[in-house]
């Protein structure tokens, strides 16, 4: 081995053995058992511009591993990324830029924020998709404009996780071949080895999925790991069945590598060695005991002559983008307004006519299909679909294709049955900064989605959750699928917006504000049922909706009582309020379809709609925690308190009390005095 690339290898141990050993805390074995690897891939295969972290074409790197930061962290700053030795000093501490985990916009050069595990890969699976997609609506046979590739590390603990295994189960079926997992096969966890609970052979897994796959017995061997890598990048080097698959490289590794006590331990998994074992592991590598945090003048002017290569590559690129604008001029400026996020999101939906007041109404889930068909005109990067329900969650665009292998540049997505991968590969495609996606299901099926709409919104990413049948009011598929304590859990996610619009022009206001807002993900909650289209100026409700909560209608002289509502119980009381006014008492009509917004605004605003002393009375066909921030004592809060039933809709609702009558009943209870 050349003395300065061994010497550049175990630069990246020590200084992520000196940072976990400083913090007393962290992940030491990974970045020390697979620096060979990560050594030559970063210097020799990953395209990027340490000096511009965010060019379009770079290739992505994607630790799924999240937990051995220091190893994605030390070549951050080896490559001369703006992250620089006090940053490593001060890992895991208190407003450092090295946190324990790699996180999306707070370090640069990261691309996304992992830690739990499958998520990495699975947002890795997003972006290739994304890529291909975007790359098959520019790219000629002969001017390649867009074709980053996705290389993974993904270790033993990636491998478990279900969520990986549906991602990577979409991704052989799609064919993609420009995703590279490289399997971090240390055999070790932190229970102990991974026999203790995993013993199936990962790469016949693969294989099984539709991926190309190679095995290497040495990590350490840099002449095995760059065949493997030159296999896994150039197509002519593969056999015809291998070219349109994604790639898995299994590399057998010693996690704490040259640590004599803890080399193959459960210990180098996650815990600092020790002053004494990092004098001895220094020793063993032959690296100097002193100064800590060390990078010889060697190592740094090797790096700096990469880094300094790795710039020409964009420097390539962009002679191929005014190639690109001349032979191709519209496509060439189309491409400028995409690659600046102009097809992404605006203020769109401003011509689209409001729905007609309607007795009957429609479901809410049929207003966002029909939206849907208009906002994917206006906006071309608006690309998604459904997890295996796209008729009734109405997300197809009609009139385009499927995207599949065969056909990348369609823009309806078929996830299958794989909710939680949909939301994590809906990550990675907003990661990728190119296009909008959105992904449809069953409200009650965020259960398994949560990791990763968790990940949205810590991430600030513009994902659009499509989220029908939310309530009871689905009917006779029963309490398995019945949403009742889904939505106080998605609103008490920090970031995430939820909207739960109670007619179809709230569908649409709801809509067109999620699209012109791209500063974090949504959930848009929908009907099965149809529900009254009411007769409310749009005008006031698109402002209405922005802002959280407004006033629908009041009526009598001036309004006694308050009643709230979101979603389909929006039309239940405006019946009940009707039959209040023929009763005599006044009352005003507070639509909420976004606590979220609401929270947003001012003191006064709130206090304007919801008068402070006026009783109140909160309707809600969930668990009612939601409500109990907005109600004072003595107000009426009525929502489940128990798991729904299989029967038509219309039944479940008398059962549990969501009907005219049953509402004022409880309001007579609660106020006597008039004589309801």
């Amino acid at each position: 081995m050349d003395s300065v690339v061994e010497r550049s290898i175990n630069t990246i141990r020590m200084l992520s053995l000196d940072a976990v050993q400083k913090a007393n805390s962290g992940h030491p074995g990974t970045p020390m058992g697979f620096a060979a690897p990560a050594y030559v891939l970063w210097s020799e295969f990953l395209r990027f511009n340490p000096k511009d972290p965010h060019w379009v074409d770079r290739d992505r790197f994607v630790l799924s591993a999240g937990h051995a930061s220091m190893l994605q962290y030390s070549l951050l700053h080896l490559f001369g990324f703006d992250l620089g030795i006090e940053d490593l000093r001060q890992f895991r501490q208190w407003g450092s830029r090295t946190p324990g985990h790699p996180e999306h916009g707070h370090t640069p050069g990261i691309e996304t924020t992992t830690g739990p595990l499958g998520q990495g890969i699975s947002n890795a699976v997003g972006m290739a998709l994304a890529f291909r997609h975007v790359g098959g609506i520019f790219n000629k046979p002969d001017l390649v404009l867009l074709d980053p590739r996705v290389f993974v590390v993904a270790g033993d603990g990636d491998m478990m996780e279900g969520v990986s295994n549906e991602a990577s189960s979409f991704a052989g079926h799609q064919g993609l071949s420009n995703l590279i997992v490289l399997y971090d096969n240390n055999h070790i966890t932190i229970d102990g080895s991974t026999s203790l609970a995993f013993t199936e052979q990962a790469p016949d897994r693969y294989r099984a999925l539709g991926w190309a796959v190679r095995i290497l017995p040495d990590g350490n061997d840099l002449d095995a790991v760059r065949e493997a890598l030159r296999w896994a990048t150039r197509p002519e080097l593969q056999m015809e069945t291998e070219r349109d698959c994604p790639k898995f490289i299994s590399i057998r590794t010693h996690i704490g590598y040259g640590s004599p006590k803890y080399q193959d331990s459960a210990h180098a998994h996650g815990s600092a060695f020790g002053v004494e074992e990092v004098l001895n592991t220094k020793k063993n590598l032959g690296w100097p005991i002193e100064p800590s945090f060390l990078v010889p003048d060697d190592v740094r002017e090797h790096f700096g002559k990469l880094a300094d290569l790795k710039a020409r590559d964009q420097d390539e690129w962009r002679n191929r983008v005014s190639s690109y604008e001349t032979l191709y001029p519209d496509l060439g400026e189309l491409f400028q307004k995409w690659t600046a996020g102009k097809t992404l999101g605006g203020p769109v939906l401003k011509g689209f006519p409001a729905f007609p007041p309607d007795p009957k109404g429609m479901a809410t889930r049929k207003a966002f299909g029909e939206v849907l068909q208009e906002a994917s005109k206006e906006l071309p990067g608006l690309w998604g679909g459904s997890a295996d329900l796209a008729p009734s969650n109405n997300t197809l665009i009609k009139g385009e294709t499927d995207s599949q292998e065969s056909s990348p540049t369609g823009r309806n997505l078929h996830f299958g049955v794989r909710e939680h991968a949909m939301a994590s590969m809906m990550n990675g495609m907003a990661l990728t900064g190119l296009v909008r996606p959105y992904g449809g299901t069953f409200l009650v099926f965020t259960d398994y989605m949560r990791g990763a709409m968790r990940l949205s919104a810590l991430m600030g990413l513009p994902v659009i959750y499509i989220l029908t049948h939310d309530s009871i009011g689905l009917g006779e598929d029963g309490p398995t699928h019945q949403p009742v304590e889904h939505l106080p859990a998605l609103r008490v996610i920090p970031g995430m917006t939820v909207y739960r619009p109670g007619d179809a022009n709230e569908t649409l206001a709801a809509m067109a504000i999620i699209l012109e807002d791209c500063s974090g993900p949504a959930c848009l909650v929908l009907t099965r049922q149809n529900v009254p289209t009411l007769n409310v100026p749009p005008e006031t409700v698109r402002e209405g909706v922005k802002k959280g909560a407004y006033v629908v209608r009041d009526t009598g002289k001036g309004p006694r009582l308050v009643l709230i509502a979101s979603g389909s119980e929006l039309g239940l009381l405006w019946e009940v309020q009707g039959r209040l006014d023929a009763a005599g008492i006044g009352s005003r009509l507070v639509s909420m379809p976004s606590t979220n917004r609401l929270d947003r605004q001012d003191r006064s605003y709130r206090e304007q709609i919801l008068p402070p002393g006026l009783p109140k009375v909160f309707v809600e066909a969930a668990i009612p925690l939601s409500w109990y921030p907005y109600a004072s004592p003595g107000d009426l809060v009525i929502g489940m308190s128990t798991f729904g039933a299989s029967a038509p809709y219309e039944r479940l609702m008398e059962a549990f009390g969501f009907t005219p009558a049953a509402i004022l009943k409880k309001i007579g209870e609660r106020w006597p005095d008039w004589a309801l």
